[in-house]
């Protein structure tokens, strides 16, 4: 690389929660800059939460998110014209990113009503291990396992 590595930008924790995570997951919910609406409907979403499991919502949430993130993913490369899936380890920051872009991505196809419903109920599924978000990472875990052969291409 000829430039040196960017700085990493200093994330200040969230008003209500005062945790950095909730900050972050909320910048990923954030659609067109409006972060002050991206954070009313995480809040409404913590409410429905602390309402339906009668737990702390931040740490079922957390729990969630932990469920839904994934360890190993494959990638794609190309070896004497053939392209082989490639299972390889997830570095932690993108780890993160993957749970809570997929717990959003798959909150938003839901059909409850608002956004804080949809958001409220596929973290409670991530909870109870189940839900789109849980079946993705599944999904990416078996898909990993089928191509273990092709590990020894890594790169």
């Amino acid at each position: 690389m000829r430039k040196a590595k960017p700085k990493k930008r200093i994330i200040l924790p969230d008003p209500k929660f005062n945790d950095v995570l909730v900050t972050k997951f909320v910048n990923n919910l954030m659609l067109q800059g409006k972060k002050s609406t991206a954070y009313k409907i995480f809040y409404v979403a913590m409410d429905i939460v602390a309402e339906k499991s009668g737990e702390d919502p931040v740490e079922v949430w957390k729990k969630g998110l932990a469920k839904v993130t994934p360890a190993v993913e494959v990638r794609s490369r190309r070896i004497g014209g053939a392209t082989f899936q490639i299972p390889s380890e997830i570095r932690a920051g993108r780890k993160q990113s993957i749970g809570m872009k997929n717990l959003i991505g798959y909150a938003r196809k839901r059909h409850e009503k608002t956004m804080g419903e949809k958001l409220a109920g596929e973290i409670l599924a991530a909870y109870k291990e189940e839900g789109a978000a849980f079946k993705r990472k599944e999904e990416t875990h078996r898909m990993a396992d089928a191509n273990k052969a092709f590990s020894h291409f890594r790169f």
